[in-house]
């Protein structure tokens, strides 16, 4: 157990509750509604209320340590529009944001790859950021059989997300590779005749590559056979952008939903969807919490998942 890793989330609770703690302070002095003993910090009401801060923040600590370890399975019933192919249901399986590294150990990941096969998954989708760090560090062979764990009927894909970057993006592919996922970058495959699967590479490899191809053009390369489009692309910026290209479905993460409170509230002001199930025109999204964490592993304000989409198509 890393209890320094606790340290980051116990000081963000400690400075919001300080910071709301004096503005109620201040209030009270402006406006005469508390008593004398409460209006200043140097007395034995002021040394209570520091405690009281303490005991909370320590609280919302510990919580918030149980939520991070406890995956909820949230599911989603979606119909998407289509011509041909023959399937009438298809049940996708996501997780994003696992965040494979010292906090969250190959091991752990065999816990989540056993909750994604108890869904009956028909193919299996990680979108972005399955690592967190250096993945010459971990126990590749125990990374390689946790990844193998995972069953499903049609395949398991994945792309790649901003970590994924950082954590040697060469070496990080090998890994998922070696452990059975069909790592998409800028391509499509179809998927049993029932929808064409595109996955996108990451905005991290605009760095890398010094530019991103157009959503629009990687859709045109796909054949022109009335299969639907699910999309996965990491960073759910520019939305629009799948609306306009006609995919039915695009599938994200990377927001966490903020992780820690209260930084959802900022989360939902940089993207469109920081979490959930969005619509526009005919386009579906849907933007997944994370089943993992990053930096300390604390979750307070959301819940980790995964995510079952039971696709149905007209």
């Amino acid at each position: 157990m890393h209890v320094g890793a606790y340290y980051l989330a116990a000081m963000v609770f400690l400075f919001f509750l300080l910071v709301g703690a004096d503005v109620l302070r201040g209030l009270g002095r402006l406006l005469h509604v508390l008593p004398q003993g409460w209006r200043e910090w140097g007395g034995p009401a002021g040394l209570r209320v520091y405690a009281a801060i303490l005991a909370a923040a320590l609280v919302m600590t510990l919580a918030g340590a149980w939520n991070a370890r406890h995956l909820q399975v949230r599911r989603l019933n979606l119909s998407l529009a289509k011509k041909q192919g023959r399937h009438e249901r298809v049940r996708v399986v996501m997780a994003s944001d696992i965040h494979i590294g010292a906090l969250l150990p190959p091991e752990r990941f065999h816990e989540i790859a056993r909750l994604i096969n108890q869904q009956d998954p028909d193919v299996v989708l990680i979108v972005g950021d399955l690592f967190d760090e250096d993945v010459t560090r971990l126990d590749r062979e125990e990374l390689i059989g946790s990844l193998q764990a995972l069953r499903s009927r049609y395949g398991a894909y994945a792309v790649l997300g901003n970590h994924d970057y950082f954590a040697d993006v060469r070496a990080s592919i090998a890994l998922m590779e070696k452990g059975g996922l069909d790592v998409l970058r800028d391509e499509g495959v179809r998927v049993n005749n029932a929808f064409y699967l595109l996955g996108r590479d990451d905005r991290q490899s605009v760095y890398m590559k010094g530019s991103r191809t157009a959503l629009a053009q990687l859709k045109a390369s796909l054949p022109d056979d009335d299969l639907p489009v699910v999309l996965m692309d990491h960073q759910p910026f520019g939305l629009e952008e799948a609306e306009a290209a006609g995919v039915a479905l695009q599938l994200s993460g990377h927001t966490h939903h903020g992780q820690i409170w209260p930084f959802q509230w900022i989360t939902q002001r940089i993207y469109e969807i920081s979490w959930g199930y969005g619509r526009r025109g005919e386009t579906h999204y849907y933007v997944s919490s994370g089943a993992g964490t990053w930096g300390p592993p604390v979750r307070l304000g959301n819940r980790p998942e995964i995510v079952v989409l039971d696709l149905t198509f007209q």
